[in-house]
């Protein structure tokens, strides 16, 4: 089954690099891409991925406050936040945020775990 998949990043650089392990892993899925929360949300409102990768560190709103924003109106999407801050404390608000945590830089086996989780949580929905 194909999805849709929004990936959030400030940097271009990284939402491409994103984009390519995920066309190397999940051919089939729709990209969609947001340079910040704020477009985030309205991508989510109109075009309602069912995956969403995010970054941390963004301007304005970062990472953990829109995944528990996203995380209030769409409990059941899985969400992934991607940092360099492997700090303990990040980790657990990402995971209260109903998020998964993914290290930087993120890596094809990471990822491709976060998106098989992904496909059998969406299944059983």
């Amino acid at each position: 089954m194909t999805y849709k998949i929004l990936i959030v990043d400030d940097s271009k650089l990284a939402r491409m690099s994103v984009a390519k392990l995920l066309s190397g892993l999940r051919p089939g899925w729709t990209r969609l891409e947001a340079a910040n929360a704020d477009e985030a949300v309205k991508i989510v409102t109109d075009s309602e991925p069912d995956v969403v990768l995010l970054d941390f560190n963004m301007p304005g709103r970062d990472g953990l406050d829109l995944a528990e924003e996203l995380h209030k109106h769409r409990p059941s999407m899985p969400v992934a936040l991607i940092s360099a801050n492997v700090q303990v404390e990040i980790v657990n608000r990402a995971g209260n945020a109903g998020a998964t945590f993914l290290p930087k830089p993120l890596v094809e086996e990471a990822l491709a775990t976060f998106l098989t989780d992904a496909e059998r949580r969406l299944a059983a929905a």
